[in-house]
Order: structure tokens, then C-alpha cells, then sequence
């Protein structure tokens, strides 16, 4: 069963995955929809909406918000 990324609707996270050259690739994606197969979410890199595939995404990490 692949992971699923409910939990992060709504937050911003950096994620690493396999791109669909299958080379590793890190992004800084705001969460927008996740469903069980992958999750819409703003790409800060590419400035525009993308579909990530849960199956490859390899880690995600939330990004913590800086006080002050």
C-alpha cells in the first residue's frame, strides 16, 4: 500500500523523489489535495501547481516556521 499524504494538506514540506527521469530531486511543495495515489501542491521552485506520485516520493520533511 502506497503512503498517503493527508497530513500535509495545508502545510509546507520539502520532499525528495524520484522525478520522472528517475533522477532524485528535491523540492519546497505547499500542499494543496492528496489522495491515495498522489497530492497537488504548489512547487516553490517552478513557481506553478504539480501532481507528485506518492510511490515516488522518498521523504518528506515539514518546514518549520521561523519566529520572529
Amino acid at each position: 500500500m502506497p503512503a498517503t499524504f493527508e497530513r500535509y494538506v495545508g502545510h509546507t514540506v520539502d520532499i525528495i523523489y524520484l522525478d520522472r527521469d528517475n533522477q532524485l530531486t528535491q523540492r519546497r511543495i505547499s500542499v494543496l489535495a492528496a489522495d491515495p495515489d498522489g497530492m497537488t501542491a504548489y512547487c516553490w521552485k517552478r513557481h506553478a501547481p504539480r501532481l507528485f506520485k506518492n510511490e515516488n516520493v522518498l521523504a518528506v520533511m515539514p518546514v518549520k516556521r521561523r519566529i520572529g
